[in-house]
């Protein structure tokens, strides 16, 4: 019998609460782009600024991604049984990647896969940045099997909405000639 305990995590985007200051983001934003143009490392304050945002209070109303991410979860949960399910944002939102893999290896998980909602390719969240955040957290954490599940098969994704354009619209559905 194996007693191994397994967790799903779904990465999202992330997004800005509407309640957030523009200062704080328009400052995080100068010092970020500032840091990526020069290749630098993250300065104490841009980690700082990272932090105030994706600490920031939500609500379903000043964060409806959030919300919706969770939402989502939710409803994967029933497909899931064996497994624990929880969010991570790729920015502005908690909890990290790093964090949500830093929890679950306490908890003692030993299989985490990791699913964005980041679909196609070219982007370079979910085809560069999550991959290369893995390939460290697999060295922090050795004990841990961690597997992204990306990139989509697109012909099963070009099919769930093919589909549900068609039950939106039903006549759709009806071949034209």
């Amino acid at each position: 019998m194996d007693n191994s305990k397994s967790a799903v995590i779904l990465v999202g985007h992330g997004g800005l609460p509407s309640d957030m200051p523009s200062e704080i983001v328009e400052k995080f934003m100068r010092v970020h782009k500032t840091r990526i143009k020069s290749g630098g490392e993250i300065s104490e304050l841009e980690e700082e600024l990272d932090n105030k945002i994706r600490q920031w209070k939500r609500t379903p109303e000043t964060d409806p991604y959030k919300s919706g991410l969770e939402l989502l979860v939710s409803h994967m949960k029933p497909f899931l049984e064996n497994y624990t399910v929880k969010t991570a944002y790729n920015e502005f939102c908690h909890p990290t990647i790093e964090v949500a893999i830093e929890e679950l290896a306490k908890e003692n998980f030993s299989k985490i896969i990791l699913v964005t909602t980041m679909i196609t390719r070219g982007g370079s969240h979910s085809e560069r940045e999550i991959p290369e955040e893995l390939e460290a957290l697999r060295i922090k954490y050795p004990n841990v099997e961690i597997t992204y599940a990306w990139p989509f098969d697109m012909d099963a994704f070009a099919l769930f909405l093919s589909n549900h354009v068609k039950t939106t619209n039903p006549l759709m559905s009806a071949p034209t000639n």
